[in-house]
């Protein structure tokens, strides 16, 4: 069953400007195993998508009380499809909530970054 959908969308320019005015921003946001995955860097237009991920997860579950951005990483398979690592306060909010699965898709282009989650399980 279908627990909630959430999706987000970055403005690359804007998110690129506050990665520059703000240079710890990127490390506030996103584990290092986020930031350089399989030894190499990540552009800061797939971090925008991995924001857009996070903000999607937010609205999908509806709960982010304690969430630290680093409770929640993007990883992805051999085959380079994205899935949320989760741990901390948000792992056990998603576990409250009923949710045991998790379905994330990404894309930027055309000066913006969108992600879309959809969460499955058994509500409570």
């Amino acid at each position: 069953m279908i627990i909630g959908i959430g999706v987000d969308l970055v403005d690359l320019a804007r998110f690129e400007r506050a990665a520059s005015r703000t240079p710890r921003l990127v490390e506030r946001l996103f584990a290092e195993s986020e930031q350089v995955p399989d030894g190499r860097r990540l552009s800061l237009r797939s971090l925008a998508a991995r924001f857009a991920a996070k903000e999607a997860l937010i609205k999908a579950i509806g709960d982010s009380d304690g969430m630290r951005w680093h409770d929640v990483r993007i990883v992805s398979n051999e085959l380079r499809n994205p899935s949320f690592e989760l741990s901390g306060r948000i792992a056990q909010v998603v576990a409250e909530h009923g949710i045991t699965r998790l379905h994330l898709s990404m894309s930027h282009d055309a000066g913006v970054a969108v992600a879309y989650v959809v969460a499955e399980g058994d509500p409570r």
